[in-house]
Formats: C-alpha cells, sequence, structure tokens
C-alpha cells in the first residue's frame, strides 16, 4: 500500500466509526492510534513522531481560549434556571398577543435575547417549550408553526454571541474570538428577521395557523406591562454589553479591555447577581448548574483529545495534501469550495453535533479555505450558520428530540389538549431547516454581512511612505546639513587632514648615492 492511498482510507474509517453510534471521543483516538501503528510499520514515520501526542494534548489543557468555555457555559446554565425565561415570554406573550403571529413574534424575540445570555439549546428550547407551547395551543396556534418555531429559535443560541460554537471556531481557525463576534451579528440579525418575515407571511396566507390573542385575556395593561417587559430585557442587555463589550465584541468596538476568559468570568458572576435579583439562587440550583457546566467541559475536551489524536497521524501520512488537491480543484473558485463545503457539513451535521464537526472536520478545511484567500472570520461564522441545521435535522435533530420530551411530559400533566404526534415535529421543522439554508446562501453570496462590523484592516502603501524629520532637529544647532541630510554629496574639503608624504631612504654608508 502507498502512503497518499492511506489518507482516503482513515477518512472513510473516521465516516464509519462516527456512524456506529460509540461515544466519537474514544473512536477518534482508537483509530488514530490504530492507524498510527500501521504507518510507523509501514515506515511512513518514525516512531518517534508519536511522541508529539503528549505535547498536542498538553497543548490543549493549556489552552487560554478553550478556558473560557466553562465560564460561559456556568453563565448561561445559571441564567437557564434563574425564572428569566418565564418572566421575558410572558411579559413579551402579553405585549405581542393581540396581533396576528403575536406568539411566534415573541418566541423568536426571546429566543434571540436568550441566544446571547444563555448560549445552550437544550434550556432554551425546553423553557420556551414549556411557557409557550401550552398557550399557543389554548389560542388555536397550527401545531406544526408551534413546534417548528420553538425548535428554530431555540437554536439561534448557537449564532447569537457570545456562542460557544464561536469560540470554539475561533481556536480552531486561528483568529481573534472578539472577531468572530463580531462576525456573527449580521447574520443574527438577518435570521431573526427571515423567521419574523416568514411568520408575517404566515399571519397573511393562512391566518388560521396564528391567530391573535384576544386583547381581554391579558393581565397586564399600560405601563405595568412595559415595566415588566424592561425589567427582563435591561438586566439582559447590560450583561451583553459588559460581557461581549469587554472583549471587543460588539459592532464598531475597535478595542478590548478584557480575553475571552476574563469576560467569560465577569460574566459568570454576573448570572449569579442576575439569580439574586430573581430571588433564585439557592445551592441547588448552583450545585446543578456546576454539574451541568462540569459535564460538557469534560466532554468538549475528550474530543478534542481525540481528534488531535486521529489528525496527528492524518497530517504524518500526507492527509491534508490529500484534502488540499480534492478541494482546491472544484470549479467555481472560493464559491465553488464554499458550496461544496456546506453541502457536506449540512448532510454530515445529520449524524454529528456541532462540536465534533468543528473538532474533527474544521482543522482539515481551514488551511484549504486560507489557501484560496477566503476570508477566516467569513469562514467561520458561514460554518456556524450552517451547521445550526443539526439541531433541527429530521430525524436526529437534538432540539425536535427536546422538544418531542416536553410535549409528552406536558401532555401528562393536563397541559396540552392533545398529544403532539412525532410526525408534527418533524414536518414543522422542515420550512425553518429550509429558512437557516437561506441563510447559508445569503452569507455565501453577500459576505458583507459577515464583514461589515469587522475592525477595518490597514493597508500600507510601501511607494508612498515618507521620511520626515522632526522639526526640533533642523535649527542651527542641531548639525545636521539639510542640503545633504544623509551625507551623500561629496564636499570640496577632506574629508581628514592629508597623510604626510613617505621620505626616501638614505643611502647606506660607503654607498655612491648617484648609483
Amino acid at each position: 500500500m502507498q502512503m497518499e492511498n492511506f489518507a482516503p482510507i482513515m477518512f472513510v474509517g473516521l465516516v464509519v466509526i462516527m456512524l456506529i453510534g460509540f461515544p466519537v471521543a474514544f473512536s477518534l483516538s482508537a483509530l488514530g492510534l490504530f492507524s498510527g501503528f500501521i504507518a510507523i510499520e509501514m515506515g511512513w514515520f518514525p516512531p518517534g513522531f508519536m511522541a508529539n501526542l503528549p505535547l498536542n494534548v498538553f497543548g490543549i489543557l493549556s489552552n487560554e481560549t478553550l478556558l473560557a468555555i466553562p465560564f460561559f457555559t456556568l453563565m448561561g446554565a445559571v441564567l437557564e434556571k434563574c425564572g428569566l425565561a418565564e418572566d421575558m415570554l410572558d411579559s413579551m406573550g402579553q405585549l405581542f398577543g393581540p396581533v396576528r403571529g403575536g406568539l411566534g413574534y415573541s418566541v423568536i424575540i426571546v429566543g434571540f435575547i436568550l441566544g446571547a445570555i444563555t448560549g445552550t439549546v437544550a434550556g432554551q428550547v425546553i423553557a420556551m417549550a414549556m411557557i409557550s407551547l401550552p398557550v399557543m395551543m389554548r389560542y388555536g396556534y397550527n401545531m406544526r408553526y408551534s413546534t417548528g418555531v420553538l425548535a428554530a429559535s431555540g437554536t439561534i443560541t448557537q449564532l447569537v454571541p457570545p456562542s460557544l460554537v464561536l469560540i470554539v471556531m475561533a481556536d480552531q481557525l486561528g483568529t481573534d474570538v472578539g472577531q468572530m463576534y463580531k462576525g456573527a451579528w449580521g447574520p443574527s440579525i438577518l435570521q431573526v428577521l427571515i423567521f419574523a418575515i416568514y411568520t408575517f407571511l404566515i399571519s397573511r396566507i393562512q391566518p388560521t395557523y396564528v391567530p391573535g390573542v384576544p386583547a381581554s385575556e391579558r393581565t397586564l395593561q399600560g405601563w405595568a406591562l412595559w415595566g415588566k417587559c424592561l425589567r427582563g430585557i435591561i438586566p439582559s442587555a447590560i450583561l451583553i454589553f459588559a460581557v461581549l463589550g469587554s472583549m471587543g465584541g460588539l459592532p464598531f468596538m475597535e478595542h478590548a479591555i478584557a480575553t475571552p476568559t476574563e469576560a467569560g468570568a465577569m460574566g459568570a458572576v454576573g448570572s449569579l447577581i442576575l439569580a439574586a435579583i430573581h430571588r433564585r439562587l439557592n445551592w441547588p440550583m448552583l450545585k446543578e448548574a456546576m454539574n451541568g457546566t462540569m459535564r460538557l467541559t469534560a466532554m468538549v475536551v475528550f474530543i478534542l483529545i481525540g481528534s488531535r489524536v486521529f489528525s496527528l497521524v492524518f497530517q504524518g501520512v500526507d492527509g491534508a495534501k490529500w484534502i488540499e488537491h480534492l478541494l482546491s480543484g472544484l470549479p467555481g473558485g472560493q464559491i465553488g469550495f464554499l458550496i461544496a463545503v456546506n453541502v457536506f457539513v449540512f448532510f454530515l451535521a445529520f449524524f454529528l453535533d456541532f462540536f465534533e464537526i468543528a473538532f474533527i472536520i474544521l482543522p482539515m478545511l481551514g488551511p484549504v479555505a486560507a489557501k484560496l484567500g477566503i476570508d477566516m472570520v467569513w469562514f467561520g461564522v458561514l460554518l456556524c450558520v450552517n451547521m445550526q441545521t443539526s439541531f433541527m435535522h429530521p430525524p436526529f435533530g437534538f432540539a425536535l428530540f427536546y422538544l418531542r420530551g416536553i410535549a409528552d411530559t406536558l401532555f401528562k400533566n393536563g397541559a396540552l389538549p392533545r398529544k403532539i404526534d412525532s410526525r408534527d415535529i418533524y414536518l414543522g421543522a422542515i420550512p425553518w431547516v429550509g429558512l437557516q439554508l437561506l441563510l447559508v446562501a445569503i452569507v455565501i453570496f453577500f459576505p458583507q454581512t459577515v464583514t461589515v462590523f469587522l475592525d477595518k484592516k490597514v493597508e500600507v502603501d510601501v511607494d508612498k511612505v515618507q521620511l520626515e524629520m522632526p522639526a526640533d532637529s533642523q535649527g542651527p544647532g542641531s548639525g545636521i546639513n539639510m542640503e545633504d541630510p544623509f551625507g551623500t554629496q561629496k564636499s570640496g574639503e577632506p574629508d581628514a587632514l592629508p597623510m604626510p608624504e613617505p621620505e626616501a631612504p638614505s643611502p647606506a654608508p660607503g654607498t655612491d648615492s648617484k648609483q
């Protein structure tokens, strides 16, 4: 077997073991080590090459960027349980409810706000479904629209800063986390607008699908209603601006005063303060939040270690060159490459979690994108938009599983008038997946949606560089000849005193001086 044929075999093996369903972290490690032993036996690289593996593992554990993940996870876990979602959904539902599709608008807006402060899809989908699904069913909302908007609004959290996915993307692509956050704001806002426009069209084409809630059902009116809305939005906005602003992750901010890790720590403290304000800060809640943070962080670290084991051997057998030759020759240049990659990632997301795609696939694609001249922030945000769909794919989407579970619980408790079929959940998700793919196409063909908020790169034209002397060095006592500041002109005066001419040697005694 030739070494150039081994990289495709490793890649096929990677796809097979991921489809088996065994934990990816351990499957990757096993495949990487087994492939490494084969490569050593075949003489493709020396045994000492595998000595780089411990250095790679310690490099992961000392990565300061990834240290932000547990802080942001803890912030989201605490805010999940502090009652913020319940208060905002109740107030927004009463504010927009009388409008046709008003409950849908409130779910989309609250999903966007919660996505910016929690960052967890599971908690967001469960919290919103627990509160909004019974209300939607009570007022006659279409079942498929209701389940679809709840699942789709929960997945917005993957794109809205400070998303954990964007932190991982920035680390794997070697770019700044703050820049990645700035680039994600444009697609995030577009996603909310696309969802809202779809709801508006439904309210005009099929008004019976999204009826308005009678104004008499409101429990709050006037300033009392607005006050409850603002009590939920203002503390959240302060926390968002404090966390993202400190790390330069907001549009039009050119400087950061904190690293992502420091900003995450500040966000964790801020979430505890918000929980105390809502009178939900207690030891059982904090213990549950810390357990969730520990599990997610451990999962991320183990997946990253497994992917490093695989990628080390894959690089050793020139797998990177094989990927580069495979993708760089696609027709269409940058656009052709981006379309092919996004189609590949879309179907891969049927079976893999976004962390697994980011740690396994992204290191293979990043170098090829860089050689094609693609901006790494644009590339990372684009893939993040695509990977939103991994939570919405029938039949493996995790958001649909969460919704399925919470719908059964609500029906057993008597909160729903009838049981929601899995068919309704899956068919309801399809239009929203289409809307997410529409956003992928917009970001591909209009990169300005990402780059509009990025810091402008300073370009220096070397041909126009001018050297100017300071004003205080041009005076009469400066000792500089302004006619020839660099001393390139020859002066008529000698540079030094003339050397004396050597004297003729005196004749030796007894010799004739005329000879």
